[in-house]
């Protein structure tokens, strides 16, 4: 295999991990809203906030590192 190959398929695999973070988010906001509207505000819609924003950090994190691979790709 080569490098190309190896860069592109890390990227793919970026970009999946980017999708079950996304869709981590969109369940636990989901859920973080629906204990709001029922009016359950206790220590699960605290933890759902939290691991919002962990999800988030990480979002950032591999997104970036996404477009870090994608400017070393054009060198190649």
């Amino acid at each position: 295999m080569s490098k190309l190959d190896e860069k592109k398929e890390y990227i793919t695999t970026l970009r999946v991990y980017l999708g079950f973070i996304l869709a981590i988010v969109l369940s636990l906001g989901t859920g973080v809203s629906k204990l709001y509207l029922a009016s359950e505000i206790n220590i699960l819609f605290y933890i759902g906030i939290a691991l919002i924003f962990l999800s988030i950090v990480f979002f950032i994190r591999i997104n970036k590192t996404l477009h870090k691979e994608i400017r070393k790709l054009r060198g190649l």
